[in-house]
């Protein structure tokens, strides 16, 4: 965003002080991308044009008709150049539209001509406005130092905040600080502001606006972040990414991590495969967090929360310069909270505290240090209910929709997991850098549930059983990365090879054993009738893998071409440690990604990609034998529309993805067994908008077509469970800044998902909801309380009961009742 301020100055011809916004493209890192950039427009005074602009190629330009000082804004900023101009008298001028691609000086012709005004460069490449009125007081002769008028543009951080909806630039895609409309690839951006809009408390719930992405898969339950991406359910929970690298998690246990949102400055969806960058991962696309890192500008907030279901939490995040200089900074975020369920007994609690530290030894080396520390006493309930009960009756009657099935005396989910690590980056010059992260993980569960199991033949009870025990994780992952920019002839390149190295051990103790029945209708707790015998399952899994990658992106006028290619060696390992039996396997596979786009003049942007994926299992079969690696490729063409000075990104993408060699586990006996190939292909549409100052929109739609690739087996054309045909949603806030209600922020949402299988056989439907979300945010300046605002969140608005998803007949999950959550929040 720009913001424009005026500040008076009255002295003597020398001149004012010129305050600049230093802006740095690190040219040489891969991740960050990182832009600092600046424009100022002031005034200077000056007598003759002179000089003419360094590297003047073709911009594009969208400026309208307008007062010629907000033409001259407009200019600077979509030319990021320094720009002087007097103040006095040029706010009168009328200036034409310059719409196109033209050099600054043919633009600066056009913006200037018949006005009177004419300009000069000096030496730093500043531009000065010069003539008409404005460099002498008529009255006395007295040469004065003319207004200023200073706008700043703010340049987004390819990894960093932005200011409304709409992200343009990412690096998640490529590893490198790209444009969104540049990238042949669809990509999805999730903003702080909507996060806070939507009062989303999780990742998962931050993403149910993302067309292409269903956040469904277990209902009302918040333990896990589940992202299912293009129809490909398979390890849906294992496709988060932390500041460009996996986190560690072991979907084969019940250690997955979670990232809270409040600690995160986007989240970037990049749909399809992306193993060519990051290894292994899922042929749907993966979810890719930016953490909030420290800024050189002193600001903080606490926010205090409360809603229903006993909602009750505190938040703060500070930040800011350590020394002048910009050479040390620190960032300190924390959050406590808590909750009742919706289901009986279940509770969610949660602490977290994440430090940072930067330093920029130079200009051209910094060091950003990171901890992420959290603790989960409390994990709610993440259990299923049977379709006979939920979906249709079970002796006439359904199950109540605060049923617990598990026991109270029993029941814990105790996570804990610390994250250490670094980023690291160096400039050799400006066409030649280097960049490595690092992070470590500590993680431990300690889990006890009892689930139901089924009905218990005619009657009113539901069998049971216990499954627990604890585990601990432990992991590192690092990533190096050297960039290069360069040129042959006429073509540019961005040039980007790495080496990553994972690492990761997780030790696990299981108890199982059956249970007392419960009557749902009548449930008696605390007498679950369990024993504690030999342990069910003892193992120790180790997976390393080490992947080598390159990646070129070329620039021809307005054609983008992007080539990689990675190649991965994976070692896994398990170790039954009841019986001593030993498995696992060597993999190596090469991957690979190709995408082409030509940008037109108006903003449109068609694009075409191939892209493979390759994910090693860690799952084994009935005999204790590893599954083979899941493998994908993807075809996706499509188009995106960015018209220049807008904030407004249209994409529209349709896909084809093949799945090799998918698991899928058993509902009540956790056991995996091969299920062949899936093939999912579709349309997304994409809308994001600020479509004047007080209005932003978002709008999706998701058509998918998904199903089973197995001769033979039952399955064979069927369509996966938890895969809807069709999800579409909406949402709008508008800011009133005028009146009595002025100050007030007024959002409003809708979300639909169609119907879904409840089983593999494709007999019987999760019918279709539609959920309506509301939130207000209220400045309390306007009533005289600085720096404050009070939000109001409420999701489900008309507390609609609603199946969310099933997996088989025996596990379905219910939605999320009505939620309401209010928050004060003070900034310094």
């Amino acid at each position: 965003m720009r913001s424009v301020c005026a500040m008076n100055a009255h002295h003597k011809k020398s001149g004012p002080a010129i305050r600049q916004f230093a802006g740095r493209l690190l040219l040489g890192t891969v991740l960050s991308g990182v832009v600092m950039a600046g424009v100022v427009v002031s005034i200077a005074p000056a007598q003759a044009q002179s000089g003419a602009l360094a590297n003047d190629a073709r911009v594009q330009f969208d400026i309208p008709a307008q007062n010629l000082d907000r033409a001259l804004t407009a200019f600077a900023d979509q030319a990021d150049v320094k720009l002087f101009f007097p103040s006095e008298g040029i706010a009168n001028v009328q200036a034409g539209a310059v719409s196109g691609r033209f050099t600054r000086e043919q633009a600066l012709q056009m913006l200037l001509s018949g006005s009177g005004y004419s300009w000069r460069v000096t030496d730093d490449d500043t531009i000065t406005i010069i003539g008409g009125l404005g460099s002498t007081d008529a009255s006395n002769g007295i040469v004065l130092d003319p207004v200023r008028v200073e706008a700043a543009r703010e340049v987004e951080r390819a990894d960093g905040p932005v200011q409304g909806y709409v992200a343009k630039r990412s690096l998640s895609a490529t590893k490198t600080d790209t444009p969104i409309l540049e990238t042949a690839q669809s990509i999805s951006v999730v903003t702080t502001e909507e996060i806070e809009d939507q009062g989303s408390q999780t990742v998962m719930q931050a993403m149910r606006y993302t067309p292409g992405a269903f956040t469904g898969q277990v209902g009302a339950s918040n333990r896990y972040d589940y992202v299912i991406l293009r129809g490909l359910v398979d390890r849906s929970i294992d496709n988060i990414y932390l500041d460009g690298m996996k986190t560690m998690s072991d979907d084969s246990t019940y250690s997955s991590m979670q990232i809270d949102p409040y600690f995160v400055e986007r989240i970037d969806t990049v749909k399809g495969p992306a193993s060519v960058l990051y290894g292994r991962s899922s042929p749907g696309g993966l979810v890719a967090l930016s953490s909030k890192k420290p800024e050189f500008e002193q600001k903080g907030e606490v926010e205090l929360s409360y809603g229903t279901r006993n909602q009750r939490g505190v938040a703060f995040d500070i930040t800011g310069p350590l020394t002048e200089g910009d050479k040390l900074a620190y960032r300190l975020v924390g959050k406590a909270d808590a909750a009742d369920t919706q289901f009986d007994y279940a509770k969610e609690e949660r602490y977290v505290i994440a430090p940072s530290l930067t330093a920029n030894f130079t200009d051209d080396t910094s060091l950003t240090l990171m901890g992420y520390f959290q603790r989960d006493p409390e994990g709610g309930t993440h259990n299923g209910v049977p379709a006979e009960g939920t979906l249709y009756p079970h002796n006439g009657r359904y199950l109540p929709r605060d049923f617990f099935d598990g026991d109270p005396s029993l029941e814990k989910f105790d996570r804990t997991q610390n994250m250490i690590g670094y980023e690291f980056e160096h400039d050799f010059d400006d066409d030649l850098g280097f960049k490595q992260n690092f992070r470590f993980l500590d993680s431990d569960v300690d889990i006890d549930q009892i689930y139901q199991t089924g009905w218990d033949g005619n009657s009113d009870n539901l069998k049971r059983a216990y499954y627990g025990g604890y585990e601990s994780l432990r992991a590192f992952t690092v990533d190096n990365q050297l960039t290069g920019k360069f040129a042959t002839g006429k073509v540019d390149h961005t040039l980007i090879g790495g080496l990553d190295y994972q690492h990761r051990r997780s030790r696990t103790n299981y108890w199982y054993t059956a249970v007392s029945s419960i009557n749902p209708w009548q449930p008696s707790y605390g007498n679950p009738g369990v024993t504690f015998g030999t342990p069910y399952a003892l193992a120790t899994k180790t997976l390393d893998q080490t992947g080598i990658y390159v990646q070129d992106q070329l620039a021809y006028e307005n054609w983008r071409l992007s080539l990689g290619a990675r190649q991965d060696w994976v070692e896994t390992d398990s170790l039954n440690r009841l019986n001593e039996k030993r498995t696992g396997e060597d993999r190596s596979e090469l991957t690979t990604r190709a995408g082409l786009l030509y940008l037109f003049d108006n903003g449109i942007a068609p694009y075409i990609n191939y892209s493979e994926s390759f994910n090693p299992n860690l799952y084994a079969d009935a005999n204790g034998d590893p599954l083979a690696p899941t493998k994908g490729t993807q075809y996706e063409a499509g188009v995106k529309y960015q018209p220049a000075g807008r904030d407004i990104l249209l994409t529209a993408s349709v896909f084809h993805i093949e799945q090799e060699n998918v698991a899928i586990a058993d509902p009540v006996t956790f056991v995996y067994s091969p299920a062949g190939t899936i093939k999912s292909q579709g349309l997304e549409l994409e809308a994001r908008a600020r479509l004047t100052d007080q209005f932003s929109v978002t709008a999706g739609y998701a058509y998918t077509d998904a199903s089973y690739d197995a001769p033979g087996d039952a399955k064979d054309g069927k369509m996966p469970m938890q895969v809807p045909e069709h999800t579409a949603s909406l949402w709008g806030k508008y800011s009133i800044d005028a009146g009595a209600l002025a100050g007030l922020d007024v959002a409003a949402g809708v979300r639909y998902v169609g119907e879904t299988w409840a089983n593999e056989t494709n007999t019987q439907r999760v019918p279709d909801y539609t959920l309506v979300d509301l939130s207000f945010d209220y400045d309390l300046s306007r009533i005289g309380v600085e720096n404050a605002d009070m939000r109001l969140n409420i999701n489900n608005l008309f507390d609609k009961e609603y199946v969310a998803s099933c997996n088989k007949l025996a596990n379905c999950y219910l939605g999320q009742e009505r939620t309401v959550l209010a928050t004060l929040r003070y900034r310094f």
